[in-house]
């Protein structure tokens, strides 16, 4: 009995002890799942949340409106559309590619070359970025998809901003254009530190205003917070910041200027400049031939990009910033100024002129065999005497007249807001001594400085050096920074920015030397060689034939054996009126032959442009068009006029550097096959 009571009394011990031992191990674990959710709730609570949040909440970045471009009148150069796009996750879409785009195919038209872009970029991005499918749908597309979006998981309708030139080839090298983003946009953007606000964006400025105003015209990116279901549907919007538009740009350039300087270069190769000299407003930049920018914008295709490449006249180069001419007898007014300023020559003082001048053993001739007999500095400009100007040559000096010279911005960079301009060669010993190794080839020999006189030798200047340093001798001196674009306007507030509002600087010159230049620049046009093509004009000019040799014909005279593309460029330099400069041209038309007879016509009907009282009415009313210019007169040259044909030239110097270009695809604009717009002249120093 005894025995019996202590079992069962040991049994409930042993009962009570596990039942004691389980329920502090309930404990336990239910103390440890509390601590675990506090430490969930609380302690992790806003890292945890965040994650949550990230899974619940879409963060959206809304892409700005570009800003706009408009000429100097207000007409739109540059605009921006509404466009439907439809874009692939790869790796949101449940079914076989290919059968995706089947069955996509039959609610939206996918061309082959939709299909074929649309892998490429697959290859080259990764499978949560997103990918360009198609473009430009219409109302009825984007309606149809929107309606069986539900079908096709991974592919987004989304509406975006697209770039649009109304004015086709018109002004394409001022304006440029914007393409996709490349790799090595985004690189750059990053270590700017900028790559944030373009989230949302797929394309940049790649070329001319458009990508030296890129921040600016670019805009400030918004953002938005959306909530979505676990498959990524939106379901509301949580909160927003509104994209801050770009700022809108107001050019200096006339667009009914620029196309009438177009029309002058149909079928031809070449340049044109014309600057205001008082303000520095460029009114028309003209490089022939030229391009259709909209070709660009989402990526040019294959053929096009073949064209345009392999073309033999260069279009995608900007010739008044890139090509590089000597510039003949249009640089002689400079140096005429620089004699009288350096005190080398008097106005008066007179030089005989038998068709050529000795130096050196070495005879250089007048063009065309002329001879003007005693000739002070008033006629040698009006006659175009090369004799005159090969005389001064050595007189001066090259290192004093790259001194002078260099205050006119030749050979310097004008600071234009455009990439890519070239400084040229403006020569001087310490230059010679720079671009050559050998020190034979360093020395500097003073028959070099002869044919330097007259614009040629080692001579290599912009069309835009040339209108620059022309406006600069029509405003007495005064150097006012060319610009392109004239106003900035904040979208936000509608505030105007004048980008240039005061002169770099002022030259030192006496007035009665410039008077003596300008007398004789305005007798080229009453008299001297550039007379026909101004004959009639309402207002007086002043300016300067040109002809560049280049291709030396040793002193024969040109013939059907000489190739269009060795014979002499044309070139023209003149400002108007006279009395009260309002706009300097300057223009090149590449193997045009004579400046007089080519180039000075063009100019001709510039002036008659802008000088017009329509046009002048235009700028008062805007609603009022511009009348249609006169012809402007034509007239063959005489062989007396003659031009610096026998200029000594210079041998290869300085390798050219073509622009930097990201590796050739039909989406990213490849380097074209060549770049060199320089001018060889050819001879024996």
């Amino acid at each position: 009995m005894f025995e019996f009571k202590k079992t069962t009394h040991n049994q409930k011990r042993r009962i009570f002890i596990r039942v004691w031992v389980a329920g502090i191990f309930a404990l336990l674990c239910f103390g440890a799942l509390v601590g675990r959710l506090w430490f969930l709730q609380v302690v992790r609570y806003e890292g945890l949340a965040a994650r949550a949040d990230q899974n619940r909440i879409a963060v959206v970045p809304i892409p700005p409106r570009r800003g706009e471009i408009v000429d100097r009148n207000g007409v739109v150069l540059a605009r921006n559309y509404r466009d439907y796009t439809l874009s692939v996750i790869p790796a949101n879409v449940e079914t076989d590619m290919n059968e995706m785009l089947d069955s996509l195919g039959q609610l939206v038209y996918l061309s082959h070359s939709d299909r074929r872009r649309f892998f490429q970029h697959i290859s080259q991005n990764g499978r949560y970025t997103p990918v360009l499918l198609r473009n430009n749908l219409n109302d009825t597309e984007a309606s149809w998809f929107a309606a069986h979006s539900y079908k096709f998981p991974g592919v987004e309708l989304s509406a975006r901003w697209v770039r649009e030139y109304p004015q086709g080839e018109s002004a394409a090298h001022v304006l440029g254009y914007v393409g996709r983003i490349s790799e090595g946009d985004l690189a750059k953007l990053e270590e700017e530190g900028k790559l944030g606000n373009y989230r949302g964006s797929n394309t940049i400025g790649k070329k001319g205003i458009e990508k030296t105003w890129e921040e600016a015209l670019h805009g400030r990116t918004g953002v938005e917070e959306v909530e979505v279901t676990a498959s990524g549907r939106p379901v509301r919007t949580l909160s927003r910041i509104d994209p801050v538009p770009g700022s809108d740009l107001v050019l200096s350039i006339d667009i009914g200027l620029q196309k009438e300087a177009e029309r002058q270069f149909a079928g031809k190769r070449g340049a044109l400049v014309a600057i205001e000299p008082k303000t520095g407003d460029v009114l028309a930049f003209v490089s022939a031939p030229s391009f259709d920018p909209n070709l660009f914008i989402d990526g040019i295709d294959v053929e096009s990009w073949r064209k345009l490449n392999e073309s033999p006249d260069h279009p995608l180069i900007n010739r008044p910033l890139y090509g590089t001419y000597p510039i003949g007898s249009t640089y002689k007014p400079f140096v005429g100024l620089a004699a009288l300023e350096l005190g080398k020559r008097t106005a008066t003082q007179r030089v005989s002129d038998p068709g050529y001048f000795e130096f050196g053993g070495q005879r250089f001739r007048n063009a065309g065999g002329a001879a003007y007999g005693p000739t002070d500095l008033h006629r040698a400009i009006v006659v175009s005497s090369d004799t005159y100007f090969f005389s001064l040559g050595p007189e001066i000096g090259v290192n004093a007249l790259h001194d002078f010279s260099k205050q006119f911005g030749f050979g310097q960079i004008t600071g234009i807001d455009l990439e890519g301009e070239r400084r040229g060669v403006l020569p001087s010993t310490e230059w010679k001594r720079q671009a050559y190794k050998k020190p034979a080839q360093q020395r500097w020999y003073a028959g070099e400085t002869v044919s330097v006189a007259v614009g040629q030798g080692y001579n290599a200047f912009t069309l835009l050096q040339l209108a620059q340093a022309t406006a600069v001798l029509a405003n007495d001196g005064t150097y006012m920074k060319p610009h392109l674009v004239s106003l900035v306007e904040n979208p936000q507030s509608g505030k105007t920015t004048r980008t240039v509002t005061k002169p770099s600087y002022t030259i030192a010159l006496k007035p009665e030397n410039l008077n003596v230049i300008r007398n004789a620049m305005a007798d080229v046009m009453r008299k001297g060689t550039a007379r026909r093509a101004f004959a009639g004009a309402s207002y007086q000019a002043a300016g300067k034939t040109g002809t560049a040799q280049v291709y030396s014909l040793k002193g024969a005279k040109y013939s059907a054996a000489v190739s269009e593309r060795l014979r002499d460029h044309a070139l023209f330099m003149a400002y108007a009126p006279v009395e009260d400069p309002q706009i300097a041209v300057a223009l090149i038309i590449e193997n045009g032959g004579w400046g007089a007879t080519v180039a000075a016509p063009v100019a001709r009907t510039v002036f008659d442009y802008w000088l017009s009282a329509e046009r002048l009415a235009s700028d008062r009313y805007p609603g009022l068009p511009a009348a249609a210019p006169e012809e402007a007169a034509a007239g063959e040259e005489e062989g007396a006029s003659g031009e610096s044909l026998d200029a000594v030239a210079r041998p290869e110097d300085l390798p050219e550097t073509a622009e930097d270009n990201d590796a050739a695809e039909p989406d990213d604009e490849p380097a074209p096959k060549s770049s060199a717009m320089r001018t060889q002249s050819r001879g024996t120093p």
